[in-house]
């Protein structure tokens, strides 16, 4: 699997696939289609909040992933939150979850990497633990504009 940097020409596809992993269990949420287009637009303009990232297989679109930056007071360094991780279900048990997390790690060696998972997504938990993510022991909140 390759990864690189989420272009315009990979807009529609990503967007077929956030409609899909929004709407799957893994996500609590269904987002919206304003949502998915604000989303990959942000990453496709020179935001300094959002990054998409794509993943193929030769010429073939297999996944994509999003990273949001932050600082995180409680830890005193920057933070990225793996925001999204979809793989295309043929593609998913090759190790590429696991790869996506390795290439976040190299290009982000002192930042803390967070993410969010649902509870009864096993197969996403044993991935993130395998790669040395913990659960913290927070309640998450939310105020909805």
């Amino acid at each position: 699997m390759q990864i690189e940097c989420m272009t315009r020409a990979h807009a529609e596809s990503v967007i077929d696939m956030m409609r899909t992993f929004y709407a799957s269990p893994a996500v609590s949420t269904n987002g919206s289609e304003a949502i998915f287009r604000a989303d990959v637009e942000e990453c496709l303009g020179a935001s300094p909040y959002l990054e998409g990232y794509v993943f193929t297989e030769g010429e073939t679109l297999v996944g994509y992933g999003m990273l949001a930056k932050s600082f995180s007071t409680e830890f005193g360094k920057p933070c990225i939150w793996i925001e999204d991780v979809y793989l295309l279900p043929d593609y998913r048990g090759r190790g590429y979850g696991s790869q996506f997390l390795a290439f976040v790690e190299a290009r982000y060696p002192s930042a803390l990497l967070r993410l969010e998972v649902e509870e009864d997504n096993e197969v996403a938990l044993r991935t993130y633990r395998k790669n040395g993510f913990g659960t913290l022991p927070y309640l998450e909140m939310v105020k909805k504009a």
